[in-house]
Protein backbone atom coordinates (compact mmCIF):
# COMPACT_ATOMS: atom_id res chain seq x y z
CA UNK A 1 0.00 0.00 0.00
CA UNK A 2 1.22 3.71 -0.83
CA UNK A 3 2.36 6.28 1.31
CA UNK A 4 -0.58 8.91 1.69
CA UNK A 5 -0.41 12.16 0.38
CA UNK A 6 0.78 15.15 3.21
CA UNK A 7 -1.53 17.50 3.71
CA UNK A 8 -1.66 20.93 5.73
CA UNK A 9 -4.00 21.06 8.27
CA UNK A 10 -3.18 24.19 10.14
CA UNK A 11 -4.33 26.97 7.27
CA UNK A 12 -6.24 25.90 3.54
CA UNK A 13 -4.03 27.59 0.53
CA UNK A 14 -5.77 31.21 0.44
CA UNK A 15 -4.63 31.72 4.14
CA UNK A 16 -1.04 30.86 2.98
CA UNK A 17 -1.10 32.70 0.16
CA UNK A 18 -1.98 35.64 2.11
CA UNK A 19 0.68 35.46 4.56
CA UNK A 20 3.09 34.50 1.62
CA UNK A 21 1.46 38.33 0.47
CA UNK A 22 1.44 39.74 3.80
CA UNK A 23 5.34 39.57 4.15
CA UNK A 24 7.57 42.17 2.15
CA UNK A 25 10.70 40.47 2.75
CA UNK A 26 9.10 37.65 1.55
CA UNK A 27 8.19 38.94 -1.83
CA UNK A 28 11.19 41.12 -1.91
CA UNK A 29 13.02 37.65 -1.73
CA UNK A 30 11.04 35.85 -4.27
CA UNK A 31 11.37 38.45 -6.33
CA UNK A 32 15.02 38.28 -5.92
CA UNK A 33 15.20 34.77 -6.61
CA UNK A 34 13.49 35.32 -9.88
CA UNK A 35 15.91 37.79 -10.82
CA UNK A 36 18.96 35.13 -9.82
CA UNK A 37 17.42 32.67 -12.34
CA UNK A 38 17.03 35.26 -14.96
CA UNK A 39 20.88 35.97 -14.60
CA UNK A 40 21.93 32.45 -14.03
CA UNK A 41 20.16 32.18 -17.83
CA UNK A 42 16.93 30.33 -17.12
CA UNK A 43 14.01 31.71 -19.42
CA UNK A 44 11.99 34.38 -18.44
CA UNK A 45 8.83 32.84 -20.18
CA UNK A 46 9.61 29.30 -18.94
CA UNK A 47 9.99 30.90 -15.23
CA UNK A 48 6.95 32.57 -15.32
CA UNK A 49 5.39 29.03 -15.85
CA UNK A 50 6.51 27.78 -13.55
CA UNK A 51 6.13 29.99 -10.62
CA UNK A 52 2.46 31.01 -11.81
CA UNK A 53 3.66 34.50 -12.70
CA UNK A 54 3.09 36.83 -15.85
CA UNK A 55 6.01 36.75 -18.28
CA UNK A 56 5.86 40.70 -18.53
CA UNK A 57 5.92 40.66 -14.53
CA UNK A 58 9.45 38.99 -14.23
CA UNK A 59 10.81 41.28 -17.30
CA UNK A 60 9.95 44.34 -15.13
CA UNK A 61 11.71 43.04 -12.28
CA UNK A 62 14.48 42.67 -13.88
CA UNK A 63 14.52 45.75 -15.73
CA UNK A 64 14.18 47.50 -12.34
CA UNK A 65 16.71 45.66 -10.48
CA UNK A 66 18.79 46.84 -13.28
CA UNK A 67 17.76 50.33 -12.80
CA UNK A 68 17.23 50.44 -8.83
CA UNK A 69 18.83 47.39 -7.31
CA UNK A 70 16.77 45.67 -4.28
CA UNK A 71 14.17 48.98 -4.16
CA UNK A 72 13.25 48.02 -7.48
CA UNK A 73 11.65 44.70 -6.39
CA UNK A 74 9.74 46.85 -3.80
CA UNK A 75 6.15 47.20 -4.40
CA UNK A 76 5.59 50.90 -5.51
CA UNK A 77 3.19 52.67 -3.28
CA UNK A 78 -0.05 54.69 -4.72
CA UNK A 79 -0.41 52.23 -7.78
CA UNK A 80 -3.95 50.36 -8.31
CA UNK A 81 -7.69 51.43 -8.13
CA UNK A 82 -8.23 54.57 -6.06
CA UNK A 83 -11.19 53.57 -3.56
CA UNK A 84 -14.73 54.85 -4.68
CA UNK A 85 -15.10 55.27 -0.84
CA UNK A 86 -13.73 58.57 0.79
CA UNK A 87 -12.06 57.93 3.86
CA UNK A 88 -14.93 60.29 5.19
CA UNK A 89 -17.14 58.14 4.26
CA UNK A 90 -15.45 54.75 5.23
CA UNK A 91 -15.20 56.38 8.65
CA UNK A 92 -19.53 57.09 8.43
CA UNK A 93 -19.94 53.53 7.29
CA UNK A 94 -17.79 52.07 10.33
CA UNK A 95 -20.00 54.43 12.74
CA UNK A 96 -23.07 53.09 11.67
CA UNK A 97 -22.13 49.87 11.34
CA UNK A 98 -21.04 49.67 14.98
CA UNK A 99 -23.78 51.40 16.35
CA UNK A 100 -26.61 51.02 14.67
CA UNK A 101 -28.66 47.93 13.64
CA UNK A 102 -29.99 47.34 10.12
CA UNK A 103 -33.14 47.41 11.22
CA UNK A 104 -32.62 51.01 12.70
CA UNK A 105 -32.61 51.23 8.15
CA UNK A 106 -35.05 49.52 7.64
CA UNK A 107 -33.95 45.91 6.91
CA UNK A 108 -35.87 43.06 9.08
CA UNK A 109 -32.34 41.91 10.96
CA UNK A 110 -30.80 42.22 13.79
CA UNK A 111 -27.26 41.23 12.70
CA UNK A 112 -25.30 42.90 10.13
CA UNK A 113 -24.49 40.72 6.84
CA UNK A 114 -22.62 41.09 3.94
CA UNK A 115 -25.40 40.99 1.71
CA UNK A 116 -26.98 43.72 3.95
CA UNK A 117 -24.09 46.12 4.21
CA UNK A 118 -24.38 46.10 0.12
CA UNK A 119 -27.39 46.99 -0.29
CA UNK A 120 -26.76 49.88 2.49
CA UNK A 121 -24.28 51.01 0.70
CA UNK A 122 -26.05 51.38 -2.37
CA UNK A 123 -29.16 53.10 -0.97
CA UNK A 124 -27.04 55.44 1.20
CA UNK A 125 -23.82 56.48 -0.99
CA UNK A 126 -25.12 55.16 -4.62
CA UNK A 127 -22.23 52.64 -5.47
CA UNK A 128 -22.91 49.22 -5.99
CA UNK A 129 -20.02 46.68 -4.89
CA UNK A 130 -19.56 43.14 -5.89
CA UNK A 131 -20.14 40.72 -2.47
CA UNK A 132 -16.83 39.82 -1.86
CA UNK A 133 -15.62 43.73 -2.49
CA UNK A 134 -17.59 44.43 0.80
CA UNK A 135 -15.88 41.97 3.18
CA UNK A 136 -12.68 43.53 1.28
CA UNK A 137 -14.04 46.72 2.89
CA UNK A 138 -15.01 45.62 6.14
CA UNK A 139 -11.25 44.60 6.95
CA UNK A 140 -10.29 48.04 5.45
CA UNK A 141 -11.98 49.37 8.02
CA UNK A 142 -11.52 47.25 11.08
CA UNK A 143 -14.44 45.11 10.94
CA UNK A 144 -14.92 41.19 10.63
CA UNK A 145 -17.82 38.47 10.54
CA UNK A 146 -17.16 35.79 13.16
CA UNK A 147 -19.03 32.80 12.32
CA UNK A 148 -20.17 32.58 16.34
CA UNK A 149 -19.97 36.58 17.04
CA UNK A 150 -21.03 37.96 14.06
CA UNK A 151 -19.97 41.39 13.27
CA UNK A 152 -16.35 42.14 15.11
CA UNK A 153 -14.86 45.59 15.37
CA UNK A 154 -11.30 46.53 15.89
Amino acid sequence: MGKGVLKVHRANPIEIKKLLNDNESYTIGVRLNLVYLVALGHSSRKLSEIHNISFKQITNWVHRFEEEGIDGLKDRKGRGRHSTLSEEELFEIKKSIVNQKPNNYGYNSDKWTGPIIKQWIKSTYGIEFQKAQIYNIMNKIGISFEKKQGLVAD
